[in-house]
């Protein structure tokens, strides 16, 4: 996978809070730790959109015929698997 270098502007606190968690060893360095937090806002963003869509869908769809307990059932099993 092709790499893109970038330069960031970090305040001290910053710094030293990423410096920590490379020292307890949850990141190997800086770069990592970085691409960690991006990882995991673009699968929150997915989460967000998926939401939404979701949300859009349930307001355009219609009243089911379902009962609130057969609903409740499907968005337990989804959350389960998700």
């Amino acid at each position: 996978m092709p790499v893109v270098r970038k330069t960031i502007t970090l305040s001290d606190t910053q710094d030293a809070f990423i410096k920590a968690q490379i020292r307890r060893g949850a990141f190997i360095n800086d770069s990592e730790y970085i691409r960690d937090l991006v990882r995991r806002d673009q699968e929150a963003q997915d989460k967000l959109a998926n939401l939404r869509d979701a949300i859009a869908e349930g307001l355009t769809g219609g009243i089911s015929e379902r009962t609130l307990d057969e609903i409740w059932g499907d968005a337990e099993r989804r959350a389960a698997d998700a």
